[in-house]
């Protein structure tokens, strides 16, 4: 049997905060599995659902959302059509940056007083608008 690690060694590890393994626990992400005292001690795979719990968290998934596939029967397995439609959103965020930052970048450096007599900047707004608006 592996040895228990303690609520601390774990924060320490996962770089989750003590308050937020007991929210986590709270919000049934995660289980405590025994106490020193009035410690918690949890299973040394704590770390990989922490991990996977932050990498769900960076790809904007909501904590309900995580949970869901957490909690369910065969939680080990991570449906894969949610994974490739997040994929997608992700992109089409990441297309809508690169336009917003070159915008932006546009903006700062252009030589015209009044940006909408720059004919680069009008397109620009236009692309922006289009990739807003999908």
């Amino acid at each position: 049997m592996e040895r228990l690690l303690d609520i601390a060694e774990v924060s320490d590890r996962s770089g989750v905060s003590p308050s937020g393994l007991r929210y986590y626990e709270k919000r049934k992400l995660i289980v405590a599995v025994a106490r020193n005292g009035l410690r918690r001690q949890y299973e040394p795979a704590v770390l990989q659902e922490l991990a996977l719990i932050n990498l769900a968290k960076s790809a904007g998934y909501s904590l309900d959302e995580i949970g869901s596939v957490l909690r369910r029967p065969g939680a080990t397995v991570i449906p894969r059509d949610v994974l490739v439609e997040k994929a997608g959103s992700l992109e089409e965020q990441a297309k809508r940056l690169v336009n917003l930052a070159k915008m932006l970048r546009h903006v700062a450096d252009c030589p015209y007083e009044d940006h909408f007599e720059c004919s680069r900047f009008r397109k620009l707004l236009i692309v922006a608008t289009k990739v807003t608006n999908c």
